[in-house]
């Protein structure tokens, strides 16, 4: 039988626990629609969405700040079992995670922005196929969490390597381009470094799709390798 203490402190526990949820779905959706803006920003040469991404970086924060206090309080007043334990761990994880997207996107826009102050240049369409692939990946880590898609958060480490292999064919592009015409040396390097931009986001994206596995069935798959894997 719960007596009614016991009523209390789970409903406090699970209110908590609700709003812990709520501010990092709230965090996941600035960061999906900042990711968005910068690449919209970039490719359709907008540099005033590339003006709301920066500007929105600061209510990531805000959001990933509040989410550790809550955790930690939630860690200390209610002592949870395993799986609750888990599962705030991997929430708090989460918002770091997100919190670099965020800080990935900002970094992402401020070049763009910069870019399009100059002449277009149409390599920067080169990197569409990357940006295409790093939001597909992100999208489905956060259904992969939120979901406890172990299935779907299993793919994500095998599109990491291919989102690396084109960060590394993009960089040695613009790196032979640069070569032969010196006078957009900027240019290229901005385009380097936002393709690095997007491979990072590719690494949070994999560790969001970690922390579900962990969260589902307690394993830690971090830095494992298949044995046919370069």
């Amino acid at each position: 039988m719960v007596t009614p203490s016991n009523v209390h402190i789970l409903g406090s526990f699970d209110a908590a626990l609700g709003a812990l949820r709520d501010n990092v779905l709230m965090m996941a959706s600035l960061t999906e629609r900042n990711l968005e803006r910068a690449f919209r920003g970039l490719f359709e040469r907008d540099s005033e969405l590339c003006a709301m991404v920066i500007a929105d970086d600061e209510d990531v924060d805000t959001l990933e700040k509040q989410v550790d206090k809550d955790g930690i309080e939630l860690l200390m007043r209610f002592h949870p079992v395993a799986s609750d334990l888990r599962g705030i761990i991997a929430t708090m994880k989460l918002s770091a995670n997100l919190e670099r997207v965020a800080d990935q996107a900002t970094g992402i826009a401020r070049r763009a922005r910069r870019l399009n102050g100059g002449i277009e240049m149409a390599q920067t369409h080169l990197l569409e196929r990357m940006a295409a692939d790093v939001t597909t990946m992100l999208k489905d880590s956060l259904r992969a969490f939120t979901d406890g898609d172990m299935e779907l958060a299993m793919t994500l480490k095998p599109r990491d390597r291919q989102l690396d292999a084109l960060n590394k064919e993009i960089n040695q592009q613009m790196t032979d381009l640069a070569q032969k015409q010196p006078e957009h040396l900027n240019i290229y390097l901005d385009l380097i470094f936002i393709a690095r931009n997007i491979e990072r986001i590719g690494d949070h994206a994999t560790n969001i799709a970690e922390d579900a596995v962990y969260v589902k069935a307690a394993q830690d798959v971090r830095h494992s390798h298949p044995a046919n894997a370069e």
